[in-house]
């Protein structure tokens, strides 16, 4: 039960920030691209980003909106930022749209013969000639990044777009990727020419939504085509990252929080990744956000871990479904956006996404796949907030028939641990309790094998402050289903210590 795709998507930060540094930032988000494909949900990105800034009352934000977003307007803006901006202070620079490649423009500049660049509105590659100036690329990024460190600026640059790569699992959406482009562009500009000579920043850090060699999708969150990374980044500036309410968010902080949502948000096609793989220190600072020390925080100080209500977050408790053929009465349907699919001659059962969630999905197992997904839904709005750890192994974007996994879980410092499986079929399978006084222990599977049926299965982690005894006695006691385990959970976890992983798991016949 187990089916995947990854993507590229970068963040860059630049050196350690004083508490409390002032911040500026610079917000770009490009849908409308008259001479390429257009996208759906990065608009979306670029104002849920810039909304989160002005709520962490970030100075200077300056913000691109599809035409808005030509070349010389970004670059004035970013010489105003660091212009206006002290030793210390950071600038935060964040791009949603398209991104592509070139035969590289300096020689011996790109290790594999090819430079990255951000596309804006105004390119034609039918005309790269005439319209070349209107992309940015990676070696102008590099000189641009050298006039801020030169001040000691911390720059944190989030790129949710991609440049190459290829896909297992089929989505319906658009992948921020555009083709190469292998017309004649024109020479490459001074501040390119400048940027391939820098050496690797020595304060840089680049956070990449997914593997560089895989395309970023945009992915259905909250009804909604959006970019996984921005959305988690989003999330991370509002204070959920910030797990020790100082108003700092750490290179940790930040890390483990967009590692765990871009994967959980996503449903696994992506796998961030950071370089340098590890943090300069335990005490790097990436962005100070005075406001989240209030989000982050409880009236005495303490870090924030009590978790808000789903419903107070969105979360209806519906799903918004589409049926091709006739289907049985099924209660909990509702709700607006890109909606799950099923096909009553086949019995597939699709995600908004486009990927198969479940094979053979017979009229009366319908109304099973309905509740799993909203009680997905469900964990995924508590993950949001307080995201646990796990690892599966090897990491793959789709698993076949007789494939072998290793799925595992820290227990951590939590009274109590639950661990679950949310089969394709919609039945909620106990794989572990631990209870408080009967001795924690890491919880791993080892060597688990792909079998039938096909589909997505969803391994969750709680691990939680809040006694579990009574939801492991239900579990012990009888067949539960997505529903009964649903209304045990709602009335235990909200306001509860406590963290959620949760680990999708594609599958499908070997050979297809």
């Amino acid at each position: 039960m187990l089916h995947r795709i990854l993507l590229s998507t970068a963040l860059v930060v630049l050196s350690v920030a004083p508490v409390f540094a002032a911040t500026s930032a610079l917000v770009v988000g490009v849908d409308a691209y008259p001479h390429e494909v257009s996208l759906d949900g990065a608009v979306k990105d670029a104002r849920d980003v810039a909304q989160a800034l002005k709520a962490a009352n970030v100075g200077t934000i300056r913000q691109f909106i599809n035409e808005q977003a030509t070349k010389d307007a970004i670059r004035s803006a970013w010489s105003e930022l660091v212009a206006g901006a002290a030793r210390g202070d950071t600038i935060v620079f964040t791009y949603a749209g398209h991104g592509a490649q070139v035969p590289e423009l300096v020689a011996g500049s790109e290790d594999d013969g090819l430079d990255e660049f951000l596309e804006l509105p105004g390119f034609d590659r039918s005309r790269a000639e005439e319209t070349g100036k209107e992309i940015i690329v990676d070696n102008e990024l590099n000189a641009w990044f050298a006039e801020a460190e030169a001040k000691a600026i911390q720059v944190l640059f989030v790129s949710d777009s991609c440049f190459s790569g290829g896909m297992n699992r089929s989505i319906s959406g658009k992948t921020r990727l555009a083709p190469i482009v292998r017309a004649k562009v024109p020479p490459p500009s001074e501040e390119a020419l400048e940027g391939a000579k820098e050496a690797e920043l020595s304060s840089v850090t680049i956070l990449a939504a997914s593997l560089e060699s895989q395309p970023t999708p945009e992915v259905v969150i909250g009804g909604e085509p959006r970019g996984a990374l921005s959305w988690s980044f989003a999330r991370a500036l509002e204070g959920a990252a910030d797990r020790d309410g100082d108003g700092r968010i750490s290179r940790i902080e930040l890390e483990d929080y967009v590692f765990s949502n871009v994967k959980l948000q996503s449903e696994a096609l992506q796998v961030p990744n950071f370089t340098p793989q590890l943090p300069r220190s335990d005490k790097e600072i990436v962005l100070s956000l005075p406001r989240s020390a209030t989000i982050g925080a409880t009236a005495t100080g303490e870090a924030r871990t009590r978790l808000k209500s789903p419903r107070e977050m969105g979360w209806t408790g519906k799903l918004a479904l589409s049926v091709a053929g006739a289907a049985p009465p099924l209660n909990n349907l509702g709700g607006n956006g890109v909606p799950y699919r099923w096909d009553a001659a086949t019995g597939v059962f699709y995600t908004p996404n486009g990927d198969v969630a479940g094979e053979h999905i017979a009229p009366e197992m319908l109304q099973g796949a309905v509740d799993k997904f909203i009680l997905v839904d469900f964990l995924k709005t508590l993950a949001a907030q307080s995201p646990g750890s796990v690892s599966l192994a090897p990491l793959k974007d789709i698993y076949a028939a007789g494939d072998r996994l290793n799925f595992k879980a820290a227990q951590g410092d939590y009274a109590n641990m639950l661990v679950f499986n949310l089969a394709n079929t919609g039945e909620a399978q106990l794989l572990d309790a631990q209870i408080a006084g009967s001795g924690s222990h890491p919880f791993q599977l080892q060597g688990l094998e792909v079998v039938k049926p096909f589909g997505a299965d969803h391994l969750v982690v709680i691990s939680t402050n809040t006694p579990i005894d009574a939801i492991a006695a239900a579990f012990t006691n009888s067949k539960l289903d997505a529903a009964a385990l649903l209304r045990l959970l709602e009335t235990r976890l909200e306001g509860s210590d406590s963290t959620v992983a949760i680990q999708p798991l594609y599958t499908r016949e070997r050979g297809q």
